[in-house]
């Protein structure tokens, strides 16, 4: 889960209500993280994420427009929904290849 769950412009903090909110899902975070930040590609995205990767391209298509909106209009942005079971790194055969344990085992 994100360390931050959401921001407020500059001089409205708790001054924000209703249709000032933009809500971003933990899926579009996510997409926005991996490719972004982590600058992968949406096909290691998607891989990342065990999604395909049209699905990826309209999370973050979606997630792009969400951070344009709260940027540009001055909007509070909150990031939250689903339901989601976070890998430990603790796992003895875990699928995905970005867990710590998995990348240990490579070395």
């Amino acid at each position: 889960m994100p360390e931050n769950q959401g921001f407020e412009p500059l001089g409205k903090q708790g001054k924000c209500c209703g249709n000032k909110i933009v809500k971003m899902s933990i899926d579009e975070y996510e997409t926005i993280r991996l490719i972004d930040w982590e600058k992968l590609t949406q096909v290691q995205c998607a891989e990342q994420m065990g999604i395909a990767r049209t699905t990826v391209t309209g999370i973050y298509d979606s997630a792009r427009t969400k951070l344009a909106d709260a940027l540009i209009h001055g909007k509070m942005l909150m990031i939250q929904g689903g339901d989601y079971t976070l890998c430990s790194g603790d796992k003895e055969n875990c699928s995905r290849r970005c867990c710590k344990k998995e990348k240990e085992k490579e070395r």
